[in-house]
């Protein structure tokens, strides 16, 4: 049956898979105890016990001292128990060694059922704890397998892969298998599949990662990012502040020739980054946003929570952008409904044919980013 074998194992299992040999050694005897009950009559009072320090099993059945007996498997009289110790009373509890021979075979079997289970088990917990903390962290990947879309990529030291689903690629990027790629790990789910990592490069956190990593100011927090607002494989805004009145953000976020900019913008296959400083002046700060467009002035209304900017003329398309991406992300990066117009439709107070681009923010659409809110990627639908 169980011999030093078995606990000898376990003590492998501890130190080579991490496994802790108590908790694993409960779950036995639970197991155990079940299978002896089927084997015996479910009715029956009993405890299986390991004694790894021993290296042996034992199995204890239980039976209440009572006047009367009316349920022989679990109670015993007054009389028959004072032979085995004349100190018993009505009420106490006599626990009698039952033999083990007949329950060897059905213990080897249960024994082996609960290893293999336990020890799925807890791999698996011990993968998910160890991997729970590369949640919202920035991994170099490599590219496993791609189905339907899909790109699966391998965790380094991980027995587990990363799931990249198409809405979290960034459009018009190719990988093939073997790649290294960067990703942003999103979400660990547990569920009784497994671990599943979900894993994207279309996130907001994408880019936020991507300014740690290259740009050692916004790492130590010289540099603070205030606010993302993204439409992945094509724009994205990024309004960012010092902390120090020595070091200006802009330019360092761009670096020497542009090569720390330059290098995130080669990671996002090319996406456009407007650097935006942030400001508490919400004039100031919505004027900023429309960048690269030039802005003449700009109105707000508090309680809306809305604005209307005026810009030239000929800078009218620059400012809304193609399909209204501009103003759109720049209602998202400063959580303000922007109404653009052009100079002339303002002077000769045209109503019928309105040139402006009306953004509104739906309460639900934001992702909380650094203090401030962010909308989820847009997607075609939205244009």
């Amino acid at each position: 049956m169980i011999n030093k074998d078995f606990f000898q194992a376990l003590e492998d299992l501890q130190a080579e898979k991490k496994i802790n040999k108590e908790t694993f050694i409960q779950t036995l005897e639970t197991a155990l105890t079940s299978a002896y009950k089927k084997m015996y009559g479910e009715a029956k009072s009993a405890l299986v016990k390991l004694n790894p320090e021993k290296n042996t099993i034992r199995i204890y059945s239980y039976k209440t001292i009572v006047d009367n007996v009316e349920d022989p498997d679990k109670e015993i009289s007054l009389a028959e128990a004072r032979l085995i110790k004349k100190s018993f009373k009505v009420g106490d509890i006599v626990q009698t060694e039952e033999s083990t021979k007949d329950f060897g075979r059905i213990a080897a079997q249960t024994a082996k059922q609960v290893v293999m289970q336990k020890l799925k088990e807890m791999e698996r917990q011990n993968a998910l704890d160890e991997l729970s903390e590369k949640e919202d962290e920035l991994l170099t990947t490599i590219v496993k397998r791609i189905d339907n879309g899909t790109i699966y990529v391998q965790i380094s030291n991980s027995h587990t892969e990363g799931v990249m689903l198409p809405a979290d690629q960034i459009p018009g990027e190719k990988f093939n298998v073997g790649d290294r790629v960067k990703v942003y790990v999103k979400k660990i789910k547990d569920s009784f599949k497994g671990t599943q990592i979900q894993v994207t490069r279309s996130n907001i956190g994408f880019v936020r990662k991507l300014f740690e990593l290259e740009i050692p100011e916004v790492a130590n927090g010289d540099i603070v990012i205030k606010n993302i607002a993204r439409d992945p494989g094509n724009r994205t805004k990024v309004a960012i502040y010092a902390t120090k009145q020595n070091i200006d953000p802009i330019g360092t976020c761009v670096g020497f020739h542009g090569q720390r900019i330059d290098t995130i913008i080669s990671e996002l296959n090319g996406e456009k980054i407007d650097l935006i400083e942030y400001t508490e002046d919400p004039l100031e700060y919505i004027a900023r946003a429309l960048s690269p467009a030039k802005v003449l002035s700009v109105e707000t209304n508090e309680s809306l929570k809305a604005s209307r900017v005026i810009v030239p003329d000929d800078k009218l398309s620059l400012a809304i952008g193609k399909n209204g991406q501009n103003v759109r992300l720049a209602a998202r990066l400063t959580g303000w409904k922007i109404e653009v117009k052009s100079e002339s439709s303002v002077s000769t107070q045209n109503t019928k044919e309105p040139e402006y681009e009306l953004t509104e923010l739906s309460d639900d659409a934001f992702e909380d980013l650094g203090g401030l809110e962010e909308l989820e990627p847009l997607t075609d639908d939205e244009d």
